[in-house]
């Protein structure tokens, strides 16, 4: 028999005060029994590899690990020159895997938002060719849950939109949008080939752990899309440990309206191959920490590809209380919250790279790590994306621009350096070709194997051309130019990345001729694009130069984000 938990009147009317309009009420804001019971924590049962390997690791194909922070700002990482609250705390294991194989100078991501651009890199295609647009907001009723309750992820944006601001840019809600497909029919189709379907060719065993926001229904979820063996959550995010836990340190941004949504509706849960909802029985990045050392224990005697999604530094900011007490030297409570939740990020890459080693296998796998976007503005923060302008929901540099390294002793030479601009959807190529599979030839692959030209071998450069798209803002990267065109304002911004690379001075107005020629090429991607699957529901003002919750600026450059 299911249990259920007690809703009352009394904890609706305490959300209200919070900033909830009644009719967003979903899930757990909704009066009566309608949340289930998480169970407790268990023993994951991860199936086991063989006791004896049939080849030698040197003479398998590579182990691959594909580690995916989540919003982790490009000056999060001290290997780019930086660190978090001014260089205070370092992250020495991110930064060995750019010392010990290729770091990526211009890696940038597939989109500047979780859903879209995860798409891109578990598919090697545009999110936009198959209509994967908009992130879906974590509104997501899971399968138990009564279809006469379930509402769509309008609420959520209804509540950012209706969100009281003093600033003259306001949110715009698309209510027609409103009424279109509820949450649970959003995510990537089932007839893409993601990285773990095409590795499965090769004899791979394929896992994923943490974040998948990439759907939940209709042939959506991770054991669907390639992978034998899922643990984690099908929504956007979770919280990292329970609110009043006496081992966490939370840090909540009453300025943003997505933080309050948050912590109001996201639980602290995982999930195993689609079972019932249970508890980590610890705070949630050292938790997926231990299950990748556990899944590569199991796997030592075959290939096998790990995909460790981290929530982390995403909202709500939680940092386990240990991290936070080594970290007394930042006096700003919000900045130590994230710092320390960076420091347990690092500590998990460091954790899997040791195990990884004491199994033997530390030469002959392929490590790759990343960001799905850059840092966001709505926690308040001012250089986590520093030195580029913008952020994430944005694709200025600071909203695309990500930390991306490769780390394969056996291939990858230490020190490796590549300039050229490199793209999420190359992972996905590079994987296959590092595995020796055959990359699919009934659809256009964008990625690109980057393994040539990290060795030498390959000349010129991955991509002449990149693109982003959100609604109506879209955006190319054409060698040394890059033009914006926004939505609102309708402007065309126009940069020299070579002479400018942080985007300072537009320069459209003396450039009209290569503003034409790039505004051709982004008609041309539109028309290899796909119309999106969902509607966007709102555009959101982001101010480029601050943090939300900093006072307006006259005449600041701001961007409108479709979502």
């Amino acid at each position: 028999m299911k249990r259920w938990v007690k809703v009352t009147l009394a904890s609706v009317a305490a959300l209200a005060v919070a900033g909830f309009a009644a009719k967003d009420y979903v899930l757990l804001h909704l009066p009566g029994w309608i949340a289930p019971h998480v169970a407790d924590n268990h023993p994951v049962a991860w199936q086991q590899g063989p006791a004896v390997a049939a080849l030698p690791v040197d003479r398998r194909p590579p182990n691959i690990v594909l580690i995916v922070g989540d919003d982790l700002g490009y000056n999060d990482i001290s290997f780019n020159g930086g660190g978090v609250a001014g260089g205070l705390v370092k992250t020495p294991n991110i930064d060995a895997l750019g010392q010990q194989g290729a770091a990526f100078a211009n890696g940038y991501a597939g989109n500047a938002t979780c859903a879209p651009s995860r798409a891109a890199l578990m598919t090697g295609r545009y999110a936009t060719r198959f209509g994967y647009e908009f992130t879906p907001a974590d509104v997501h009723p899971p399968k138990w849950f009564p279809s006469s309750l379930i509402r769509t992820d309008a609420a959520f944006s209804r509540t950012i939109a209706s969100f009281p601001t003093k600033w003259e840019h306001k949110t715009i809600f698309d209510e027609d949008a409103a009424r279109l497909p509820p949450v649970q029919d959003k995510g990537m189709p089932a007839s893409e080939i993601t990285i773990a379907d095409l590795l499965r060719t090769r004899g791979y065993h394929t896992m994923h752990l943490g974040k998948w926001h990439l759907g939940d229904t209709k042939g959506m979820r991770p054991e669907q899309h390639g992978f034998d063996e899922s643990l984690g959550f099908m929504i956007g995010g979770q919280k990292y440990l329970l609110d009043d836990s006496p081992d966490v340190v939370n840090s909540v941004q009453d300025f943003d309206p997505i933080d309050k949504f948050l912590w109001a509706n996201l639980p602290f849960s995982v999930q195993y191959n689609g079972s019932k909802p249970f508890r980590p029985d610890r705070y949630m990045t050292d938790y997926l920490t231990a299950q990748a050392q556990a899944t590569i224990v199991a796997n030592r005697n075959r290939p096998f590809f790990l995909y460790l999604a981290y929530n982390a530094p995403h909202t709500p900011l939680q940092a386990a209380k240990a991290d936070y007490d080594a970290l007394p030297q930042i006096t700003d409570h919000r900045m130590r919250v994230y710092a320390a939740m960076i420091r347990a990020l690092d500590r998990g890459v460091g954790r899997v790279m040791a195990t990884l080693k004491a199994q033997g296998l530390d030469q002959n796998t392929l490590v790759i790590f990343t960001s799905d976007n850059g840092g966001a503005h709505y926690i308040g923060l001012p250089d986590i994306n520093k030195p580029y302008r913008g952020w994430k929901a944005t694709f200025f540099e600071g909203g695309v621009k990500v930390p991306f390294f490769m780390r394969w002793p056996a291939q990858i030479k230490p020190g490796t350096t590549i300039a050229a601009p490199v793209s999420h959807f190359d992972i996905f190529a590079t994987a296959g070709g590092s595995a020796g599979a055959n990359l699919p030839h009934d659809r256009p692959i964008d990625g690109v194997n980057l393994l040539p030209f990290m060795q030498g071998t390959a000349t010129g450069t991955p991509h002449s051309t990149l693109f982003w798209r959100s609604g109506r803002y879209k955006v190319v990267r054409d060698g040394d130019w890059k033009l914006q065109a926004l939505d609102l304002p309708h402007v065309n911004l126009l940069y020299d990345m070579k002479a400018d690379p942080t985007e300072q001075r537009d320069v459209a107005g003396t450039h009209p001729d290569i503003v034409a020629r790039l505004s051709a090429l982004l008609a041309g991607h539109d028309r290899e694009s796909m119309k999106p699957a969902w509607p966007s529901l709102i555009r959101s003002p982001i101010a480029i130069d601050r943090p939300l919750g900093t006072k307006p600026r006259a005449d600041e450059t701001y961007i409108y984000w479709s979502n």
